[in-house]
């Protein structure tokens, strides 16, 4: 009896342990698939294929939205979605990824593309291409793309992406004294002299280290000597001609 006994538990035994093989395979499968697929998809961004690895991340955010590849995914899927120009979706993803990880040590890379797809955003390749200026469109998104980049540098003054942003900003800049100058001409059209010189006056307070500083002077002095203001005319000539000495609005 006691025979039989022991040979029962015996054979429970090796039941158990013949059953925990399968679910310790089955644990690792998972993870080596999940891998395989983010590197089909890692290289199908090396290719270019960026429509293709944004169907393979999005599908491995689904599958697994908590394993060791997740935050990865999602990094990735923000970058796959500004080379798509999916402004709305690569949106979403950073705002996402912020929201859930405010102190991720990439962090500041989620900043800086923030940054970059809002400056996407007030692009506009086909206008760009034909050669088309459009410095009168609404510059929403490049002011926005330039918060972005100076809260990059207010928080994460030695990211590795600091230098680049600090250039965007440069350019956002004369972007946004273009936008002002439009404007300004709109009103000069218009015989609304005082409305024009105030819009130069702004450029002039804001954005005085952009080249678009010598045109603001030129409108400001154009609009006040219409108004027959002359003392602002000429304080405003006179500035031009110390920083702009070959200005064509000096003729």
């Amino acid at each position: 009896m006691k025979l039989r006994i022991i040979l029962a538990c015996l054979a429970s035994i090796y039941l158990s342990g013949c059953s925990g093989t399968p679910e310790n395979t089955t644990a690792v499968e998972p993870l080596n698939d999940a891998q395989a697929t983010y590197e089909r998809a890692r290289n199908n961004i090396a290719a270019g294929n960026f429509s293709t690895a944004a169907q393979t991340l999005q599908a491995m955010s689904t599958r697994y939205p908590f394993g060791p590849l997740a935050h990865q995914v999602q990094l990735d899927l923000i970058y796959v979605y500004y080379k798509l120009a999916d402004i709305d979706k690569a949106l979403a993803a950073v705002d996402r990824f912020s929201r859930l990880n405010p102190n991720h040590q990439d962090i500041d890379y989620v900043l800086y593309m923030r940054g970059l797809i809002n400056q996407r955003a007030d692009y506009n390749a086909i206008q760009e291409l034909a050669g088309i200026d459009r410095a009168d469109r609404d510059p929403s998104k490049a002011k926005e793309a330039f918060n972005d980049f100076a809260q990059l540098l207010r928080r994460f003054p030695d990211s590795k992406y600091a230098a680049d942003a600090r250039q965007r900003m440069v350019g956002i800049k004369s972007r946004l004294a273009q936008y002002e100058l439009s404007v300004a001409e709109y009103y000069m059209k218009r015989e609304a002299y005082l409305a024009a010189a105030n819009r130069g006056k702004y450029v002039l307070e804001y954005y005085s280290d952009t080249p678009e500083a010598e045109k603001a002077l030129g409108i400001m002095a154009n609009s006040y000597g219409r108004l027959n203001l002359t003392d602002l005319r000429d304080s405003a000539l006179a500035t031009l001609r110390q920083n702009f000495p070959d200005s064509s609005y000096l003729r």
